[in-house]
Parts: structure tokens; sequence; C-alpha cells
């Protein structure tokens, strides 16, 4: 039997198999769950993806910036699970002009842009299926160390910071309900998401270097295994928590 074994897990963000919300939903179906993606924009390769793991999942439309999209969700949902156990955000987007630099520059449309993609989402999803989450259960987003700056990274860093304070006043209102909201912050990965960010060969060189455990930026499943790991029943007094895998870095100096 695995960990997480009978429960059920909805996972968003999968785009490729080399993202770690791919590795997440093998490693959830491997460790004995039922999973659920969402997908959007490209549904068809979400599909083609999905077709990867050990066992073919149901893909759902999602776009978390569309009411209509969220308030329909859990019905869509409970066409193909009883109820949720898991949620994992892996969700994020900025726009171009809020990257690479331009800090100082951008927009507030821009700014807008990237904080109700990749801030405001988690606690969007997570309202949208609490009817299915009766039992209490488990919400993990993936996260990136905004304890600093990092050059290039520029407004997705704010936003990934007021993601870590969206998760924990989450942790706080939902804890009543038996819901656990905990962040896993890796180290950075060379995924469709990261590649698109101008400079990002600079932003990751640092990581093999510095990390005390060294850094793998082609290996997302150190990371998968962490938010696995929080979805399962071994953590069930850890809430409002970011875990760190990035090989140590974020531990260092200069």
């Amino acid at each position: 039997m695995g960990i997480l074994e009978g429960k059920r897990i909805l996972v968003t963000g999968v785009i490729t198999d080399s993202s770690i919300a791919f590795h997440v939903a093998r490693l959830c179906q491997e460790q004995g769950a039922t999973v659920v993606l969402t997908g959007y924009g490209r549904l068809s390769l979400v599909e083609r993806i999905a077709k990867r793991l050990p066992e073919p999942s149901p893909v759902l439309e999602l776009d978390v910036t569309n009411d209509e999209q969220l308030d329909s969700l859990a019905g869509r949902v409970a066409e193909h699970v009883d109820g949720l156990d898991g949620v994992v955000h892996s969700i994020g987007f900025t726009p171009q002009e809020a990257l690479g630099g331009n800090f100082l520059n951008t927009r507030w449309e821009d700014v807008a842009t990237a904080l109700h993609t990749s801030t405001f989402s988690l606690k969007a999803l997570t309202t949208a299926v609490l009817p299915l989450m009766k039992d209490g259960g488990s919400v993990v987003a993936l996260d990136f160390d905004n304890s600093v700056s990092y050059p290039i990274y520029d407004w997705m860093g704010v936003a990934k910071s007021g993601l870590a304070s969206t998760a924990r006043y989450l942790a706080r209102y939902l804890g009543d309900q038996k819901i656990r909201v905990n962040l896993v912050s890796a180290g950075p990965l060379s995924t469709m998401a990261a590649r698109s960010i101008p400079g990002f060969e600079e932003l990751a060189s640092a990581w093999p270097q510095r990390a005390p455990l060294g850094w793998d930026v082609t290996n997302p499943e150190p990371a998968a295994r962490a938010v696995v790991a929080l979805l399962s029943d071994w953590f069930p007094a850890t809430t409002g928590e970011i875990v760190h895998v990035d090989g140590g870095f974020h531990s260092t100096g200069a």
C-alpha cells in the first residue's frame, strides 16, 4: 500500500511530462491515489500527456481567472470522484513585460495579470473545491524562494511572495475544516514555464554551485516527492509551512 492509498487528488498545471505537476500526478498514482487533472488552453496536449501516466486520468478545462469555470469545477470533478482529499496548485503566469529586469517599467495591467493568475488563484482554486473536501485534506502549492530578490524574476517574485502569504491565510481560515495548506519551494527546473522566463539560465546557474546538496535543474522528482508527502497523512499537524526543496540553496549566503 502506498502513502496515498484510496485518496482522491486534483492536480493542476500539467503541461508536459517534464513539469513538476506531471511527476506529482505520477507519484500520486504510484502511491495509490486516484488523480484528476486540469488543463488550460491546449487541452489536447494535456490529454496526450495524461496517457503517459501509469493510469490515464480525466482532464478538465480550468482557467483560474474564469469565474464560470471555477463555479462549475466542483461539479465537474464530482463526475469522476466522490470527493477530494488533496489539491495541487501548480499554476503561474507573468507577462514577459513583468520579467527580465523590466521591474521599474512594468505597467499595472501586467502586474495585475501576474497576481491574479499566480497568487489569487490559490484562494480561488481552493474555495472552488471546498464542497468536495468535507472530511478535510491537504492543499499544496508550488512556490519559488521569495525571501530575497533575484535577477530577472521581478514581478513573479512579488507574486510568489503573495502566494506564500495567501497560503498562510488559507491555513488560518481552513484549519477548523481540517484542511492543511502548505507550499513546496522548488529550486529552478528546466520546465516549459521556466524556459519562458528571459534569462532563466542565468538565474539557475548559481544553484548547482551554491546548494550544499547540489542541484539538478533537469530533475523534478525531489520536488514532486515533497508534494506527495504533504498530500499524505504523514504531516497531520503541519500547515502554513514552506518546505524548501532546492538542495539547501536558500540556507546559504553568498
